[in-house]
């Protein structure tokens, strides 16, 4: 299965391959653009904000994804919708990812985004919450493949940009569609395909079935990538060789350790070994990740998004509970800078 699936060539998307400890390293491009090695991080929402993309862009990765953003508030500039959209055009290799279930309202938002900057509009299918299937969106448009299908040709159509499509296996064990969906949203324009490795109904739960998204590669040429519980090499190196896919995305396994995609970038694809920052240096950098978040929502919204990102880096530190209760209650971000010294110290010198 690796040696053929290594051997896979798409001349319309140049991808270029050599090997590299038994999986190779392969450069997918998307029209002008290259995903270099196809090490992705999802889209998260509340989560892969600006801060957070910036931030593991800076340890390095083949492209980061935006929240998802809803194409219709987003049109009518609901207020906090254009933040998540917020592209980070200086940065390279950053989607903005949209879903909607109006072909019209996802249509006028990839024009926006790529008016603003987007190098590569990723369209939803696969998010299982139910305000979002509930409107019809997300996954829900598993049940419906050809309406689905008039959203894709909406955006397509609509962008110079490419376009990109994440979804899930199927609704549930009785509709495991995604092999056709992919196949007819290649033939709709549609330049790569993630498969997170679950049904909807299944949300979060079990494990990421890695062996059934190789149905969806072999139904299509274009590049497959693989998603869903990949939290480090040993998972990263067996979804690809389960899924015979393209490369991987990594979701919740980020959270608290934004270097993580660049260390499965140095394990799997021998790029340069990221400098996982330790003691005073990840202070230093959880410190300025926790400033860019105030910067970016302001002071009283950016106290609120930033407890999460700080709760999983105390997580990976092994704070003592009185400080990273004193950490997340805290409404003073002074007094949270001077904290998170403490918190992410080594537990020996965690006093409180």
């Amino acid at each position: 299965m690796p040696g053929r699936d290594l051997l896979f060539i798409a001349c319309d998307f140049g991808i270029k391959l050599s090997t590299a400890q038994g999986l190779g390293t392969l450069t997918l491009r998307l029209a002008d653009k290259e995903l270099n090695p196809p090490v992705l991080l999802a889209p998260m929402a509340g989560i892969t904000d600006r801060p957070f993309r910036d931030l593991v862009m800076s340890f390095g990765a083949g492209m980061v994804v935006s929240e998802m953003v809803a194409s219709q508030e987003m049109v009518q500039a609901k207020p906090g919708v254009r933040e998540r959209a917020e592209l980070s055009a200086d940065v390279e290799n950053t989607a903005v990812q949209l879903a909607g279930r109006e072909a019209h309202w996802m249509a006028e938002a990839a024009r926006q985004v790529a008016d603003r900057g987007a190098r590569v509009i990723d369209i939803n299918m696969g998010c299982p919450a139910k305000k979002v299937t509930n409107g019809y969106s997300g996954s829900a448009l598993l049940k419906t493949p050809d309406h689905a299908l008039t959203l894709i040709e909406a955006v397509v159509d609509a962008v110079d940009v490419p376009v990109t499509l994440k979804t899930r296996l199927g609704w549930d064990e009785n509709l495991l569609n995604a092999p056709e969906i992919a196949r007819r949203a290649e033939d709709a324009g549609i330049r790569m395909v993630t498969i997170h490795g679950r049904t909807r109904c299944q949300f979060y739960k079990g494990r990421a079935d890695w062996r059934a998204i190789a149905a969806v590669k072999q139904a299509v040429s274009i590049p497959v990538i693989a998603n869903g519980d990949i939290i480090d090499s040993e998972t990263a190196r067996t979804a690809l060789r389960q899924s015979g896919a393209d490369g991987v995305m990594v979701g919740r396994g980020a959270q608290g350790k934004p270097w993580l995609l660049a260390e499965l970038c140095h394990d799997i694809y021998g790029t340069e070994s990221p400098d996982v920052p330790e003691g005073a240096a990840l202070i230093e950098m959880v410190r300025a990740h926790y400033a860019a978040m105030l910067n970016f929502y302001g002071a009283e919204l950016g106290l609120r998004v930033a407890r999460k990102h700080l709760g999983w880096y105390m997580d990976e530190a092994g704070t003592a509970v009185p400080l990273r209760r004193a950490v997340l209650t805290s409404r003073n971000p002074d007094e949270v800078l001077r904290l998170l010294g403490e918190a992410l110290a080594p537990q020996s010198e965690q006093v409180a």
